[in-house]
């Protein structure tokens, strides 16, 4: 894998629960953030990927009836 080197800024407290972390699981700052980061992105592109399916679905007509929309937002109101 070809790694390139990123800098940003984190306040202090952000810094120390990072470090804690690490030394927790006997790992280094760097491997923490890119687990971060990894499950970041894959949440990301987990969303962005159900929108296209529903934006699809809505381009083809596929709707739910209105009758299941109104018994789910009635169970949500309970």
């Amino acid at each position: 894998m070809n790694k390139r080197t990123v800098t940003f800024r984190v306040d202090a407290q952000k810094r120390k629960a990072l470090d804690a972390i690490a030394a927790g699981i006997d790992r280094d700052r760097s491997y923490v953030l890119n687990e971060a980061i990894d499950n970041y992105l894959d949440v990301h592109r987990w969303q962005v990927a159900h929108i296209k399916e529903g934006l699809r679905q809505a381009d083809h007509g596929d709707f739910v009836a209105d009758a299941k929309v109104s018994s789910a937002f009635a169970r949500w109101r309970k």
